[in-house]
């Protein structure tokens, strides 16, 4: 979508020997050098760090465990999360959000809401390859009602993936999510999970010109007045994703930056996962939107060697 500008490339003059000696050095001895750790992983892409992972196993010992033994909190999260490819630390997380009591849906939402037809299918082998456990059967086992189903729609992987607009479905469709929400008696939430699944992102947004047009009302107001709950929350993505996913993304790292507390977890998911994707192009929205930089939101946010390593990760 659109020109998605990454801020993590591989690394041009890349040694993985020199790469392994270096956070040898840096865990050695008293004391670690985080800053060391920071400056070679923070530079290098996942597919290089995947190497350097393996380089590091072959010679010495398993680097997880080394860096598990060195660092603590929020940074040693982020930094064993960027010894992972984004796609086994999605399954991960995906695993992590569906594990013992409770569901953390926010994570669903934002990993399956987000993904493309392709990610769907990469998601399913690759969490089956990890987990032995089928992605599809623990989301059925985990939710339940209409937010089962939009899931479950979702996992098809089957989105129209084209570029192609047809005004008279976006005119149909526009009419169907109105006649099923607004406009009718109760909300039919099987018709708005068929469309927001399956239609591509430039109809999404033809139909949801129409649908104000129709209404009066803009799309995501009706949502907000026509549901509540993680379906809301999951509708309301797929709204936001089909207009813009780099704001999307924007606007959940704001979240998790506002109020009392910070969610870390959710910063090193997108910063981590979307650095070699279009982090860039979120941070220029952030700014945009919130009229911060990103990494000064960060640098209020976060500390010490968490916040260095975001900060690095953002160049």
């Amino acid at each position: 979508m659109g020109n998605c500008q990454p801020t993590i490339v591989p690394y041009e003059d890349f040694d993985v020997m020199m790469d392994i000696k270096g956070i040898r050095k840096a865990c050695k001895g008293f004391g670690t050098d985080e800053q060391a750790i920071i400056d070679i992983l923070a530079n290098r892409s996942a597919f290089q760090r995947q190497e350097i992972k393996q380089a590091y196993c072959d010679k010495y010992d398993d680097l997880v465990d080394v860096l598990k033994s060195e660092l603590t909190g929020s940074f040693e999260k982020a930094i064993i999360a960027m010894l992972d490819t984004p796609l086994v630390y999605a399954v991960k997380e995906l695993r992590k959000a569906m594990k013992g009591a409770g569901t953390d849906e926010d994570v669903l939402v934002e990993i399956l809401c987000t993904a493309t037809n392709e990610d769907i299918a990469m998601f399913k082998e690759c969490y089956f390859q990890v987990h032995e456990r089928d992605l599809e059967a623990d989301i059925e086992g985990d939710t339940s009602g209409d937010v089962r189903k939009l899931l479950t729609a979702l996992m098809q992987g089957d989105r129209d993936e084209s570029y192609e607009v047809d005004e008279e479905l976006a005119e149909q469709d526009a009419t169907a999510l109105f006649e099923a929400g607004e406009g009718g008696f109760g909300t039919d939430e099987s018709t708005f999970s068929h469309i927001l699944a399956s239609r591509n992102y430039l109809q999404l947004q033809a139909t949801f010109k129409m649908y104000e047009q129709l209404s009066g009302t803009e799309i995501l107001d009706a949502i907000q007045n026509e549901t509540s709950g993680t379906l809301k929350k999951c509708y309301v993505a797929l709204v936001r994703v089909a207009k813009n996913p780099q704001l999307y993304f924007a606007r959940r790292l704001n979240k998790a930056m506002k109020g009392a507390g910070t969610d870390e977890d959710t910063l090193i998911r997108i910063i981590v996962c979307r650095s070699e994707f279009d982090l860039e192009t979120i941070k220029d929205l952030y700014l945009e939107k919130y009229d911060v930089s990103l990494k000064d939101a960060l640098r209020d946010e976060c500390g010490g060697d968490f916040k260095r390593l975001l900060l690095a990760i953002c160049h």
